[in-house]
């Protein structure tokens, strides 16, 4: 006699999703990115003329970064998310190893003053990109896990613990940018993985109080703190770039100069084509354009987050709310950065921002959201996977 089975509901609790992959996350992305392209050639032109004498040369690696990422998304959209969680050791010690060979004589590239990126035949690769999405994978199959022992701080340790030392090997680069980046991501992970207020305030006090000693530590950071606080104080040296990114974004108006019509770029405006291209945004489209393009990151947060809702279980909801939030962190400091709202920091603005390290990471990062998106409930994947558990329990 065959043995009834209990009808299997969703561990989240959310509808069934009507389509599988996400077509509109898919559209959005690739706006983003060709958008992205267009404004590093128009705000990186004339620096690329003057310095590479090649007015293209910051767009065609980011047309090649757009080629490497759009590889990385169509591979990860068809395989199985699960299978990095199996991989989650050999994915965090890679991203580990990248952090440290950043350090070594003749691997590690050093500029202004930082060890940041890795020499390979091309390109050059930022380790602390990859190591983002490192700890996001292996923080929720923790989780997911072990999600009953999170409401303890014994429970909450591993994740700590990974975290700090991703964090330190990123604070010794040094990249102060990428550490706010990575605390906030923590702090959000933990979050959703249901860390209790107290244990929060255990873990925030001490990491707040190391934050302010990590300014006061380094002159440059108290210099960069004082400039924000006045730009006008130095306003050639530490306040220089903040008050030309305010010059730019008054230029704009509500409507821009228009496209590749912006003043700014003509070696005014330190990194206009990567941390500060959203400066040159708001020159040449405007307040207007500003909005539109914050319009789009929202659609494609709302989507990833609807991802997380829908999926099969704890692991992939997890997965696809890490990557929403370490794309949604990237996006709110870089606006607060170049608006002056924050003290300066160097932080690339997701799909935008000149970087091929960045360009491949985050499309990747697509790429898994829509392995989520194709294992939910409803789609082909779990169906099968579910036909098959029905199976081999009768």
């Amino acid at each position: 006699m065959k043995r009834k089975l209990k009808q299997t509901k969703p561990e989240i609790g959310f509808e069934h999703p009507k389509s599988r992959p996400d077509i509109i996350l898919f559209v959005v992305t690739a706006l983003l990115v060709g958008f992205g392209i267009l404004m590093v050639y128009s705000a990186s032109m004339y620096s690329a003329q003057k310095n590479y004498n090649n007015e293209y040369y910051f767009m065609f690696k980011q047309i090649v970064g757009a080629l490497l990422g759009a590889a990385a998304m169509v591979a990860l959209t068809f395989f199985d998310y699960h299978i990095l969680g199996k991989l989650r050791y050999i994915i965090l010690g890679v991203s580990v190893g990248l952090l440290i060979l950043v350090f070594i004589p003749g691997v590690g590239v050093e500029n202004y003053g930082a060890k940041r990126w890795i020499n390979l035949p091309f390109f050059t690769l930022q380790a602390s990109e990859f190591a983002k999405f490192g700890f996001i994978i292996f923080t929720a199959f923790y989780m997911a896990k072990h999600h009953k022992k999170m409401t303890t701080f014994k429970g909450v340790m591993p994740v700590l613990a990974v975290g700090v030392v991703i964090c330190v090997l990123i604070i010794l680069e040094p990249n102060m940018s990428i550490t706010i980046c990575m605390v906030l991501l923590m702090f959000v992970m933990l979050f959703i993985g249901g860390v209790r207020i107290k244990h929060f305030l255990i873990i925030g006090i001490p990491a707040v109080c190391a934050g302010v000693a990590l300014i006061f530590a380094a002159p440059y950071r108290l210099s960069r703190l004082m400039a924000f606080l006045n730009p006008w104080a130095s306003p050639l040296e530490e306040g220089f770039q903040l008050i030309q990114s305010f010059y730019s974004l008054g230029s704009g108006g509500f409507f821009g100069v228009g496209l590749f019509n912006s003043r700014q770029k003509y070696l005014f405006l330190p990194f206009s084509e990567s941390d500060f291209i959203l400066s040159i945004i708001g020159e040449e489209l405007g307040f207007f354009g500003c909005l539109a393009l914050m319009a789009v990151y929202v659609v494609f947060i709302f989507r990833a987050v609807k991802i997380a809702r829908n999926a099969s279980d704890r692991f992939g909801c997890y997965l696809a709310s890490g990557i929403a939030a370490v794309i949604a962190i990237q996006v709110l400091v870089n606006i607060a950065v170049v608006t002056g709202s924050i003290p300066p920091t160097g932080l690339p603005l997701p799909f935008i921002s000149s970087g091929s390290s960045s360009l491949i990471v985050f499309m990747g990062g697509v790429g898994i959201l829509q392995s989520v998106a194709r294992g939910s409930h409803g789609s082909g994947i779990y169906l099968a996977r579910h036909k098959r558990v029905k199976r081999a329990a009768r």
